[in-house]
């Protein structure tokens, strides 16, 4: 038997409480009753990775069951969409003090996801010490919005990311695209305090070695063209794909037009509104990488994970120096099955946390398996979760704030949001 969903929906008091009768499954009693903790979530069968006894490898109590482990973590997921919501996808979050902000794809019209108009984004604010969702889904930007300074154009608002702009903002980017005719990133800015949208956009801006422009696909393109790229441009499709991550003092993003097989690493600048392009990494292009993420190994090493579109759809690894050139991408034997969906990679604490979509299937749902990996170096691996469910388990995000990390996913068949605790980290 495999952990479906809990039925448990947390919102405001206006929100009904929603407790169904679900199937209950040892790994639900064992996540009330054993500590969430790294070096403590459960012992059972071992199924890691085969991992040399080395330094670099990360120390997993004896008998670690990396399915025992999901189906814990899966059972203390909570649903953060509004009970309108009927499809939503690809949240990504921040956490500034003792609440979470959760930005999403959604609609409120059928499951899952498309490149219809009433695709729109949202955020979902979350209490992290009671686990109660205080806002559910406000809007941010959807079709044809007007707002005092723009309006909208007809077409979809999907793929937010969002990051901490001062103490009292956060800001929001967001796609607003319609295929064949309009693709551009925007932002929006939140007031902490009052919980408000600022009543304005703004353009986004791309920075690239043949000028600044609005950050839409074509001068994405035209960038990655003069240096050799030969895919057909795309009129839709770009995206702020992976986290923010810090590095050497600055904010570095993941760059991707999926429809048109392209990514790049680049810098943002301090007032969070021009995205620099430091490195196209698309080689090679026959493997038709996206969406991929980007750490740096103890070395200094960066080294990043691509989805690809080619052959069998499994993961490929390319490596850089200096950030700006990078190794043609190619298959490692750590990661064997992996199938075409988000990749992450994240390191908490001395550890790497290195995500991916397995090609397997339970119930024939796809994207019901997920592996998460740990490593000390970057070369040798072994299995920390592996989440079985015919739920589908999808695009996920992983933070760390206070000691803790947490993460969300696409979840019930692209029908929510789920968010909650991966593990507390160990302070000793």
């Amino acid at each position: 038997m495999r952990l479906r969903w809990g039925e448990l929906m947390v919102f405001p008091n206006n929100f009904p409480i929603m407790v169904g009768t679900t199937k209950m499954t040892m790994a639900m009693l064992l996540a009330v009753f054993v500590p969430c903790t790294q070096a403590g979530e459960s012992a059972g069968s071992s199924r890691s990775l085969p991992a040399a006894a080395t330094q670099d490898t990360v120390s997993l109590p004896d008998g670690w069951d990396p399915v025992r482990a999901g189906d814990q973590v899966m059972a203390r997921l909570i649903s953060v969409t509004a009970p309108h919501v009927r499809g939503a996808h690809d949240a990504e979050f921040t956490l500034v003090g003792r609440h979470a902000y959760i930005v999403s794809t959604v609609n409120d019209q059928r499951p899952g996801h498309s490149a219809a108009d009433f695709e729109y984004v949202a955020m979902s604010i979350v209490n992290l010490d009671t686990l109660q969702v205080e806002v559910a889904s406000l809007p941010i930007a959807r079709s044809q919005q007007a707002f005092e300074n723009e309006t909208l154009p007809e077409g979809q608002c999907w793929v937010p990311r969002v990051i901490r702009y001062d103490d009292e903002t956060l800001r929001v980017f967001f796609v607003s695209q319609r295929r064949g005719a309009h693709c551009q990133v925007w932002y929006r800015d939140f007031d902490l305090a009052t919980r408000r949208f600022e009543n304005r956009i703004s353009r986004a801006r791309l920075k690239t070695s043949l000028g600044t422009f609005d950050m839409q696909p074509g001068h994405f393109h035209a960038c990655a063209a003069a240096g050799g790229f030969r895919r057909a441009p795309s009129d839709h499709g770009l995206y702020i794909f992976d986290s923010f991550k810090q590095f050497d003092g600055l904010t570095y993003v993941v760059i991707n037009n999926f429809p048109g097989r392209q990514n790049a690493l680049a810098t943002v600048n301090d007032a969070l509104d021009t995205f620099e392009i430091v490195a196209h990494m698309n080689e090679p292009q026959d493997l038709a990488l996206s969406e991929a993420s980007v750490e740096r190994l103890p070395d200094g090493t960066w080294m990043a994970i691509f989805r690809s579109e080619a052959g069998e759809r499994n993961y490929a690894f390319g490596t850089s120096q200096d950030g700006r050139t990078w190794t043609p991408a190619e298959y490692h034997d750590f990661v064997q099955g992996g199938t075409n969906s988000k990749p992450t990679f994240n390191r908490f604490g001395e550890v790497y946390y290195l995500g991916w979509q397995d090609a397997a299937r339970i119930d024939d749902v796809r994207r019901s398996v997920f592996n998460v990996d740990v490593s000390r170096d970057g070369q040798i691996w072994q299995r920390k979760y592996r989440f079985e469910t015919p739920d589908a388990f999808e695009y996920p995000t992983f933070k760390e704030h206070d000691g803790s990390v947490w993460l969300t996913i696409s979840g019930r068949n692209q029908r929510t949001i789920l968010f909650g605790k991966l593990f507390t980290m160990r302070t000793d």
